[in-house]
Formats: C-alpha cells, structure tokens, sequence
C-alpha cells in the first residue's frame, strides 16, 4: 500500500487582538476540529513579536537606554507568551494539539508572516481581519493587504460576520 502525502500546510498569524482569536477559532471549526485526526493541514501559529520601539533602542547607553530597553524586552516577552498560551488553549478547547505548531517570531508582521509562509512551504496563510476601513488601512498599513499581495501562498482573511447566524 502506498504511503499517505505529507499534510500540507496552514500558517495562521496570531497576535493578541480578538480578531486574531476569532481567525483561529473559525479555522479549527472549519479546517480541524470535522476531520479529527484526517485533518488536510498541519498548522504552524505564528506570533510576530514587535522589536523594542526604535526610540528606546536609539536611546543609547545611559540612563534611559539601560533602564528601558530591558523592561520593553521583558514586556514584549511576556506578551508573546500569553499570545502562545491563548493559542493553545484555543486549540485544546477544540481537541487540535497534535498537527500544531506555535512559533514566535521577532519582525514586522508583514515580512515574519511571508517568511513564515516560504519557510514551511505553507499552501494557505490565514490572518484575522480587524476591519479598518480605508482611510485607518492607509495611515497604518495593513498586513493583510502586503500579505494577500506578496506571499507566495493563498491567503485567506477571517472577518467576524456583522450578523448573528
């Protein structure tokens, strides 16, 4: 009998924004948690955790460069963790812990994200959708958009439905 094909794979962005949480839910409800241990993915979670704002880190040594820059680390440290920790417990919730792969990764999430994409090979790239409108989406950027534009996979956007089902 011929072996089974590798599973492909699913790279989800995570943060810690509720839209994020809500991505990750409808893709284990819709991906996952039907298919049982047959799911078609393997999902690679991935957290780009911000670098320390330039102004710290241009602060320099002195006081307030050895004094802050280790706290904004530590801070920034502690909030990937909590972004892993909610990651997997959403997936435990739904009994998805064996094809699961939780990775943070320091960067802007725009390049972290398609990186993460050609660095696992990943046929889908799934992000949540924080439903900015035009003009927020083009002061602030949205990775989304750069995503959906560069990353050499499909991309899927998960908004929250504005309506109850």
């Amino acid at each position: 009998m011929a072996s089974s094909p590798e599973k492909r794979v699913m790279v989800l962005a995570m943060d810690e924004h509720e839209h994020s949480n809500y991505a990750l839910e409808w893709t284990l409800d819709h991906f996952f948690t039907p298919f049982g241990a047959n799911a078609p993915f393997n999902l690679v979670i991935v957290n780009a955790k911000p670098s320390p704002p330039l102004a710290v880190s241009m602060a320099g040594p002195g006081a307030l460069g050895s004094e802050i820059f280790p706290a904004v680390e530590m801070q920034l440290k502690v909030i990937a963790d909590q972004i892993a920790e909610k990651a997997k417990q959403i997936c435990a919730s739904k009994s998805v812990v064996l094809e699961v792969l939780v990775e943070e990764v320091e960067g802007d999430a725009r390049n972290v994200l398609c990186d993460a994409v050609e660095r696992h090979h990943a046929s889908v790239l799934v992000l949540g959708s924080h439903g900015y409108g035009a003009i927020k989406r083009a002061v602030l950027g949205s990775v989304s958009d750069h995503c959906a534009r560069h990353a050499q996979c499909s991309v899927m956007i998960v908004k929250r439905s504005k309506f109850k089902h």
